[in-house]
């Protein structure tokens, strides 16, 4: 049997027409450190800044140093089982997070993994974590209240939909509690909350999550939670994730609330991963761009314009001062960037005023815009009587001889304290705050025993729900006050068949 050459080529041609090369190429390097959450790796020279990689025991890690021989990743979870001489490869996917309406009612971790023992999130939009905040022409004038439901700030330091209002406070003075009761108070308000737990205990963050779960606030709310026992650069990952988990709503044309709790750990999990990186340190040893870490996190936070749906996405970034120092590096930093402070006061808080907001340091730079003109008709005068009354008070304790004007003035200023102390985990409707701030400014408490104040608030509360709804309805509707008369015929009423339990001398 001859063989023909031309049929050995003839086949040998068919078979290279039918061959397809399937060639996958990888850009893989060597990790040539690894400790403390961070590795350093050689080879990988087209690295992207942000760039997802993968180790070769299936943990992720994000490129954050680029530099002539090696890069500085940090390792997105364990890396005990990660070791000198390991391979690392690109995945050519920036640092991403999924995102969507599967996320509401979970608690996570800042890399989207469930943390709340209900199973797999399932959705496909991811986001990336590091996104470019909406430039000025995308943006809108606040305009819009976002109601806290506590008195002290939506009289005070109003908060608007789409404003960044920093809270900030020595530790154990309320600022957690304020995060909370302003999500209790988002039901029924079309709003998504966002709760940002950055190094916070987890006991606490459980203890957290079971109130919001208490009064139904979880239908609503998506918890982010990298505790002290995470690796550094979980902690400095999550408000980023939250952010990019708010944008998806807001871009949407949603409203979102998102809470930071708290920056300060951010910074100092930033400082840890910097100097690990062999990053220069600078003031208080942190990093040269530790401004612009916050900068670019907070400037995320948006009212957008209606061309892009009028979504908006409201920032409560936490700062935790020592001492009462404001003029830190952190708070002074935060408060720079941010559209107003919520100062707490530890000797406010020590003496029973809760919350314990000084309105005398408190500030928010949209005031009135961001207040329906209820409230701003009868909280004109608050702060101004409030101050007085602070000045006074420390001239009153060397003196007794005061004369009526000052006793009044020291009388209002009391009730103003008193009227603006609220329970935990009890925020008021505005239309509420409007009618008891009214009594208030229109010398209704003037009368009434500084102990019977929260008394007589919950009765006039009950007396105008039953007999004067309308009044409450005319301002949750018109976001107008109501006619004076109507306001003090109903006031009257209710005063004069109150009973004070005791006599007091002011």
């Amino acid at each position: 049997m001859s063989i023909k050459a031309e049929e050995i080529s003839a086949l040998i041609k068919q078979q290279l027409e039918n061959y397809q090369a399937e060639l996958n190429v990888e850009e893989t390097g060597t990790v040539t450190y690894v400790g403390d959450g961070i590795a350093r790796a050689h080879g990988l020279n087209n690295a992207l800044s942000g760039e997802l990689l993968e180790f070769s025991n299936g943990v992720y890690g994000m490129v954050q140093n680029l530099e002539s021989n090696d890069v500085g990743i940090v390792i997105m979870g364990n890396y005990d089982e990660i070791h000198e001489g390991d391979t690392v490869k690109r995945t050519g996917r920036i640092m991403e997070v999924p995102v969507g309406d599967a996320l509401i009612g979970r608690v996570v971790n800042p890399l989207g993994e469930p943390l709340d023992g209900k199973g797999a999130i399932q959705t496909t939009k991811t986001r990336p974590v590091e996104h470019k905040a909406p430039g000025v022409m995308q943006r809108k004038s606040v305009d819009q209240p976002l109601q806290t439901g506590i008195k002290a700030i939506d009289a005070l330091v109003p908060i608007g939909r789409g404003q960044r209002e920093l809270i900030i406070g020595d530790r154990k003075t309320g600022k957690t509690s304020i995060a909370i009761d302003t999500i209790l108070n988002q039901k029924d308000q079309d709003m998504i909350c966002i709760y940002v737990a950055i190094g916070q205990k987890e006991s606490t963050v459980r203890t957290q999550v079971e109130t919001l779960n208490r009064f139904g606030a979880m239908d609503y709310t998506i918890v982010i939670s990298a505790g002290p026992s995470e690796p550094a650069p979980m902690l400095y990952l999550a408000p980023y994730a939250g952010a990019a988990m708010g944008e998806e709503f807001m871009y949407n044309g949603k409203h979102v609330l998102i809470v930071y709790d708290d920056l300060s750990k951010q910074a100092d999990a930033y400082r840890e991963l910097s100097l690990i990186l062999r990053r220069p340190p600078g003031r208080e040893a942190y990093p040269g761009d530790i401004f612009y870490t916050h900068s670019r996190l907070l400037e995320r936070a948006a009212k957008l314009s209606d061309d892009l749906g009028g979504g908006s996405m409201t920032a409560l970034p936490f700062v935790e001062t020592k001492a009462g120092d404001v003029s830190a590096y952190i708070p002074t930093n935060v408060i720079s960037i941010t559209d107003g402070q919520v100062f707490l006061d530890s000797d406010y808080f020590k003496s029973g005023v809760r919350p314990a907001i000084d309105a005398g340091t408190s500030v928010s730079r949209v005031g009135g815009d961001a207040q329906i003109k209820a409230m701003k008709k009868v909280a004109g005068t608050l702060r101004l009587d409030l101050a007085s009354y602070r000045e006074l008070e420390s001239f009153a304790q060397f003196g007794s001889d005061l004369d009526k004007s000052t006793q009044a003035k020291l009388a209002r200023g009391r009730r103003t304290v008193e009227v603006l102390k609220q329970p935990l985990h009890q925020p008021l409707s505005v239309e509420n705050q409007v009618v008891i701030l009214y009594a208030l400014t229109h010398g209704f408490l003037d009368t009434v025993p500084v102990d019977d104040i929260q008394r007589f608030q919950d009765e006039l509360f009950n007396f105008v729900a039953s007999n004067n709804k309308e009044l409450t309805d005319e301002i949750r509707e018109t976001k107008q006050l109501p006619d004076t008369d109507k306001m003090d015929a109903a006031i009257k009423s209710f005063a004069e068949h109150f009973q004070p339990t005791k006599k007091e001398d002011d």
